[in-house]
């Protein structure tokens, strides 16, 4: 049977290598909708090349560029938010959600609504309202799968079905561009060199967060949700090699890890073909070239972010929301060399503690709660003597 597909995110990174994927197994899968943000272009040219039905643009400012390119095609386009859901919402057998940030939580709630497979690369959405969320994975009967590499990892690692026999999980950080840093050169980096990480190729936000380590913070919390674990049942290790993604340790003593090369294309593909498997072309893991696998602790003093993260997820309630609308914003403004770069987990940890903690039990109240955090996490920026984002 030929597998229908949506991928909303499709001119990201996650987006087109999951498009890499699909193109080299034509026969299997028949893409529904692709959704872009304002990359115009890219998306008509995605559209074309896979006969998508229907294609969205975020950004209605680059409508007029879509429509035009798909005109002829047969292909509809639309724009907006509204259109971004309605696509997400589209009959689909699996969807890509790999928008970024809490923007992509409509959507996601979407195609859950619909009751099929989600591949979830967008962590802030399950971070924002993972109550939400999973009461509507539940109603619904939908299948979540983990595109994330660690949590992909520990779902591979718990495929036996032996879950109650869980002792603990292990997730693994690079341990970023600044994990042998001072704090002075933390302080005195740019974005420049916030963005180079050693492993992985990354978007901008994405690679900003592996630097500060909130990255790690908010997949512990999205393990949390993902597999109905405590803060004090989600350890974290520093492995700069980035080999072995996730571990899951067992109450008998057995450690079962989940390992391979730092390709995305591996979680992605595990979770197209679920529960099967397909081929990619991601490099194959060779332990002897690598020789020696590395692991640390990760050092709370230097990145407070994993701290204040695990903080958010015992407060519970709205927490984890305003921990990740003040983190985006101030990512955003550090990019934009309006604060720098230690200033991210500071401006973080000042909104948590002015807004507390408040019930965020309703998309509404999510979405009203993630406009309150980021309008004060604005303020912050200015206040801290740079301009606002």
């Amino acid at each position: 049977m030929v597998k229908t597909v949506t991928v909303l995110g499709s001119t990201g990174s996650v987006g087109t290598q999951t498009l890499d994927l699909l193109q080299a197994e034509p026969q299997r899968y028949a893409v529904q909708a692709l959704v872009g943000g304002r990359n115009a272009a890219l998306l008509a040219a995605q559209a074309i090349r896979f006969r998508a039905k229907l294609a969205v643009v975020a950004d209605p400012a680059a409508y007029a560029e879509l429509s035009a390119a798909l005109a002829g095609t047969g292909i509809n386009a639309a724009c907006g938010s509204d259109a971004v859901v309605a696509a997400a919402a589209e009959p689909a057998d699996w969807t890509m959600a790999a928008i970024g940030g809490a923007a992509g939580l409509p959507a996601t709630l979407a195609a859950i609504r619909r009751g099929r497979a989600v591949a979830l690369a967008n962590k802030e959405a399950l971070v924002c309202a993972g109550d939400v969320m999973l009461r509507a994975v539940a109603e619904h009967g939908a299948t979540l799968l983990p595109v994330d590499s660690e949590h992909n990892a520990i779902f591979q690692a718990m495929a036996d079905g032996n879950r109650g026999a869980v002792d603990h999980i292990t997730l693994t950080a690079s341990g970023g561009p600044f994990r042998t840093a001072s704090i002075e050169e933390m302080r005195a980096a740019g974005p420049e060199k916030a963005l180079r990480h050693p492993v992985w190729s990354m978007g901008a936000k994405i690679s900003i967060d592996s630097a500060t380590m909130m990255n790690k913070g908010l997949e512990v919390i999205e393990a949390a949700r993902l597999f109905s674990l405590p803060s004090e049942r989600i350890a974290v290790l520093v492995h700069p090699q980035s080999v072995i993604h996730g571990m899951v340790h067992y109450s008998d003593g057995s450690v079962l890890a989940q390992l391979g090369s730092p390709d995305m294309r591996v979680p992605i593909a595990h979770t197209l073909a679920w529960p099967g498997r397909i081929a990619t072309h991601a490099p194959r893991l060779d332990l002897a070239a690598i020789g020696r696998l590395e692991f640390s602790a990760p050092d709370d003093v230097r990145f407070p972010a994993l701290r204040i993260a695990r903080a958010a997820l015992v407060a519970g309630g709205g927490a984890p929301c305003v921990l990740n609308a003040a983190n985006e914003v101030a990512v955003a403004a550090f990019l934009d060399r309006h604060i720098g770069f230690l200033d991210i987990a500071a401006i973080v940890d000042h909104v948590m503690q002015q807004i507390g903690t408040e019930a965020a039990d309703t998309l509404d109240a999510v979405l009203d709660l993630d406009a309150r955090a980021r309008a004060l996490a604005v303020q912050q920026c200015g206040a801290s003597g740079r301009p606002a984002a």
